[in-house]
């Protein structure tokens, strides 16, 4: 499988989190038969859609039980490599605060896969189920852009289908063009569901009001390789402001950078829509909605009952 006869779709999945409001490794958490994780489900629509390499940005300790669960499902039908997130890859000359013990965020996670990727890539989630319907979208826009070019896109989602019954959630709020294009976007925090919409509060404290159908960016993007320097400026810039001082739980957020790439004219983000409902795992009690959602595919025939070994 491979684009246009000559080069390979990759997939990046962000698998480094500590999962700290989920209370531990959620992305090694099975929510399927025979221990499937949201990663081989993810892996398994990629390989369907027409992706072939699969890039897992982790944590050290993390590689061998991934190797494993994703290695011996996909191995003999994908190229599976890892990619190192650690709190010490930060640009050269600055350093990192002695109590820091979270990695630097998922813009960060995008940057230590730099070496392995050279070709346009997709960007995922760990802990979110995206479905089939995602991939096809972004394997369609990966076929038809230059890697040369800095023209980027995200799949976008219904606010109302990505938000908890259990707790708060982040998400990134898109505001889209009426061509479809990213106008902007604002990560905004612990926002809880609110009727068909939500509902949270802004940095000064004011309570804001979301509708339903605002589209959110749930990490699911499409690159070409033109992000990695773009992404390295960025950084720089954040460790200058954030890196170094007090605040040891300041993160290098994607949707973050990309705002800052679309206001100075440095990117291009076309916003795609995917058929598939989203769900996944922020609190310990969505784990049992997950589960329930994969059961309900299972039983209508979309999965198979056990995802591995893989046979397309």
């Amino acid at each position: 499988m491979t684009r246009g006869g000559d080069l390979t779709l990759t997939l990046v999945v962000m698998a480094a989190g500590l999962g700290s409001r989920y209370g531990g490794a959620k992305q090694l958490e099975a929510v399927g038969p025979d221990g499937a994780t949201l990663i081989d489900y993810a892996v398994f629509d990629a390989l369907r859609s027409g992706f072939d390499d699969v890039v897992l940005v982790v944590r050290r300790e993390m590689e061998p039980p991934l190797r494993e669960t994703v290695g011996r499902r996909f191995g003999a039908h994908a190229t599976v490599r890892f990619a190192f997130q650690e709190i010490t890859g930060v640009p050269a000359g600055f350093t990192v605060p002695r109590d820091r013990v979270k990695p630097w965020g998922t813009g960060q996670a995008v940057l230590a896969c730099a070496s392995l990727v050279h070709a346009p890539f997709a960007v995922i989630n760990a802990d979110d189920f995206y479905g089939k319907a995602a991939f096809d979208v972004l394997a369609t826009f990966l076929r038809t852009t230059s890697p040369t070019e800095s023209e980027y896109a995200v799949v976008g989602f219904s606010l109302r289908e990505t938000l908890s019954d259990t707790g708060g959630v982040n998400r990134a709020v898109c505001r889209v063009t009426g061509d479809g294009w990213l106008q902007g976007i604002e990560e905004t925090l612990d926002i809880v569901r609110e009727g068909d919409g939500g509902r949270y509060h802004g940095s000064s404290g004011e309570v804001g009001i979301l509708a339903g159908e605002t589209p959110v960016s749930m990490n699911c993007w499409a690159f070409t390789p033109t992000v990695f320097p773009l992404l390295e400026s960025g950084f720089v810039e954040f460790m200058q402001t954030w890196g170094e001082g007090q605040d040891l739980k300041a993160e290098y957020l994607l949707p973050n950078r990309v705002e800052e790439l679309i206001r100075c004219g440095a990117a291009r983000v076309k916003v795609l829509t995917s058929s598939t409902r989203w769900f996944g795992v922020t609190h310990r009690g969505d784990k049992t909605t997950v589960e329930a959602r994969i059961a309900e595919l299972i039983a209508s025939g979309e999965y198979p009952a056990r995802l591995g070994p893989f046979t397309s």
